[in-house]
């Protein structure tokens, strides 16, 4: 069985306004990682990710590119420790 990991992230460009959370939302679900997702005041989106190594690094990687209309141009990622706190995967505001 592969570590458990968090990665908590934030992402910057054109990441609101472009359904970035719901796509985000539907990657984390079809990849199988629990965690979070949100709008910050600054235009950023930030998430939480949590699972295994591989579906994390799946997700991130989702991540570089984001929603069809969305322009990342930063992902700024920070490993924690896993939590096991996330039941499913959440949009927050």
């Amino acid at each position: 069985m592969e570590d458990m990991v968090r990665a908590h992230v934030i992402i910057a460009g054109r990441v609101q306004g472009v359904f970035f959370r719901l796509e985000t939302q539907r990657a984390a679900e079809r990849y199988g990682v629990s965690g979070w997702v949100r709008n910050k005041r600054d235009g950023t989106v930030e998430a939480v990710f949590e699972g295994d190594q591989t579906r994390v690094d799946s997700i991130l990687k989702w991540c570089q590119q984001g929603s069809p209309a969305a322009a990342v141009e930063r992902v700024d990622l920070t490993w924690e420790e896993h939590t096991g706190e996330y039941p499913g995967f959440e949009i927050t505001y």
